[in-house]
Order: C-alpha cells, then structure tokens, then sequence
C-alpha cells in the first residue's frame, strides 16, 4: 500500500547529485577562476564559488547535449543542431556564429600556411 509521501516521490523526477565535494574531478576550475577574474571577481574566487559554477556549467552542458540528441540525427550532436537550440537567444547566436566564422579562417590560415611551409621544402 503506497502512502501520500510515496506518491510525491514518484512524480518527481530523479536528479543526478552534481558532486558537491565528492572528490569529482573539475574539469573547469582553471578557466572558470580566470573567467570569474576577468569579469572582475577577486583574482582567487573561492573554491566555492568556482565549484558551483563549474556544476551549472556541467549542468548546461549536458542539457545542451541531450536535448541536441534529439533533434536532427537521433544520438548524434551536430553544429547545426547546437545552432537550432541557441538560435532565438539573440546573444548565443551572434557568439556562436562568430565562433564557427573564425573556426573556419582558422583552417583556412593553417592551410595557406601548410601550404607554404611545404612548397618552400
């Protein structure tokens, strides 16, 4: 016989703890300390502080992730898919856009050069 306390459990979606001290490894700490800085908090933040943007930015991420997923090629992430989910944040689609602009100069310039440094062989 299932009580009133069991039946909230079980509408309740299962979350997955984001590993507030469980000895997790941070894949983000060093750049999110430079970040916090460079948008003017001290230039030591505290673990804290860096520990819990680091679990929001884990948490976007893989949000991100799956919802790219879905749309497009089932269990496949593509660059378009990631356009698609930021395309009405007005901000996130300027960015991401100028990224994937300089992305391509960038293979183009390493290509020129690769090109140079060969025929100059």
């Amino acid at each position: 016989m299932a009580t009133v306390e069991d039946e909230q459990y079980e509408d309740e979606e299962t979350e997955i703890p984001l590993g507030t001290g469980s000895g997790r490894k941070r894949l983000f700490s060093k750049e999110l300390r430079c970040m916090m800085y460079g948008f003017g908090d001290d230039q030591n933040p505290y673990t804290e502080s860096v520990d819990l943007l680091e679990d929001l930015v884990i948490e976007y991420i893989t949000e991100m992730t799956h919802k790219a997923m879905e749309i497009g090629r089932t269990g496949r992430v593509q660059v378009e898919d990631m356009v698609f989910l930021v395309r009405k944040d007005a901000r996130k689609y300027a960015r991401v856009k100028d990224l994937l602009t300089m992305n391509e100069e960038l293979k183009k310039a390493r290509k020129a050069f690769d090109e140079v440094k060969y025929a100059g062989v």
